[in-house]
């Protein structure tokens, strides 16, 4: 399989992107896949424009001269895209949501209607046989309502996509909280193998992943005494 991991953390030491390495080491434990990781803080991505010169153009590509066509090239063929990324004011970074922005080459302006009723641009890339997986973390103590906007827009956008949303991700790079990270990257990783098996995970195996690591009222403390 052709894997991409559009991984949106800014930060090179990522909270996130760890629990995404331990899902990738699971996934590719036989190394039979081909794995591509675009660091997209690195990259240059500029604001879609509204222009649709990619419509009038028609040809799957975007007219501004960046390095998004290079994503698009990667897109369009793999088989199983990774969204790995911190949660920012309740949604993508704004760097990772310019790539999602810019995917619109990828459509047409024509629209078509599904059989449920839902009005879609039509598509230039057989988007079903392409895999979704979002890995999001946060560095809220809960999961309650933090995550809810973003899985709206992740199930519009992805057709319903796995999602692994993560509280209390700023654990994983304290060294003190190691007793506790370690089990849920060891998780991460059996997750990894049993998407290798089945392109989905069960709501069992997200449920162990999103489940917090500490109580909330003692990783507030901890949060709150760091800041002081």
């Amino acid at each position: 399989m052709k894997i991409l991991v559009l991984n949106g953390s800014p930060k090179k030491k990522s909270d996130t992107f760890r629990l995404t390495e331990a899902f990738l080491k699971g996934l590719n434990a036989d190394g039979r896949h081909a794995v591509d990781i675009v660091n997209v803080i690195d990259r240059q991505i500029a604001p879609c424009r509204g222009c649709f010169g990619c419509w009038a153009r028609g040809n799957g590509r975007c007219v501004i001269d960046d390095d998004q066509n290079a994503i698009l090239d990667l897109y369009r063929n793999a088989d199983v895209i990774i969204w790995s990324f911190p949660l920012y004011c309740y949604g993508m970074p704004s760097h990772l949501k310019a790539v999602l922005d810019r995917t619109i080459p990828l459509v047409k302006m024509n629209m078509v209607r599904e059989a449920d009723g839902t009005v879609r641009h039509e598509a230039l890339v057989d988007f079903s046989r392409i895999h979704t997986l979002v890995i999001c973390g946060c560095g809220f103590p809960h999961w309650e309502g933090n995550f809810d906007g973003l899985k709206q827009m992740c199930k519009t956008c992805f057709g319903d996509p796995d999602m692994v949303c993560v509280p209390e991700t700023p654990l994983m790079n304290v060294p003190a909280a190691a007793v506790v990270a370690e089990p849920l990257l060891g998780r991460f990783e059996k997750a990894g193998e049993e998407y290798a098996a089945a392109l989905s995970l069960s709501e069992e195996t997200i449920a162990g992943l999103e489940k917090p690591m500490i109580p909330a009222g003692e990783y507030i403390r901890h949060v709150n005494g760091s800041a002081e």
